[in-house]
């Protein structure tokens, strides 16, 4: 008789803030969102990303991405967030790891991100192998108060889902 695989599911949570600063390159997600200012960062500054890779970490725990990938590292300058979330994909499936869907929370006064919303999801969904389906992005914006809704900065929220794969025994 086969026996069904036995799943464990965790859950975790990341979140980021950068500050928003003129003539930069403003990427979220890993996608380029045309904008006159862009975000500071040891990094590219994708919050949105550093979120994500923030919640699978944390729901595999291992850690968060300071520790990764510490902005005291000389190796990590102006590192492209889409890279260092393929390493923790990597390190997740050789701890047996899925993600299983992962829900975003863009929060930026502006710009106004309605229009690349499904390109950041396909994103996130590629960059994680699932589908896209399962990668929920939403934009909200802080009705003008704080430095989110000054337009200093933007942050990000996420949730991941993780299963560990088991292997099937007979």
């Amino acid at each position: 008789m086969i026996e069904e695989p036995k799943a464990d599911y965790r859950t975790g949570i990341g979140t980021d803030i950068h500050r928003v600063v003129e003539g930069g390159k403003l990427m979220l997600c890993g996608v380029y969102v045309p904008y006159p200012a862009g975000l500071a960062g040891h990094s590219d500054g994708d919050v949105a990303l550093h979120a994500v890779i923030d919640a699978v970490l944390g729901a595999a725990g291992m850690g968060d991405i300071g520790t990764w990938f510490p902005d005291t590292d000389p190796k990590w300058k102006d590192a492209d967030s889409k890279e260092l979330l393929s390493i923790v994909r990597e390190q997740l499936e050789e701890k047996h790891w899925q993600v299983v869907n992962v829900d975003l929370i863009i929060h930026a006064e502006e710009p106004k991100l309605a229009p690349v919303k499904g390109q950041m999801q396909r994103a996130v969904a590629g960059l994680l192998d699932i589908d896209f389906t399962a990668v929920n992005i939403k934009a909200k914006t802080n009705e003008g108060l704080g430095e989110i809704g000054a337009g200093d900065a933007i942050a990000a929220t996420a949730t991941a889902l993780l299963r560990k794969k088991r292997k099937r025994t007979l």
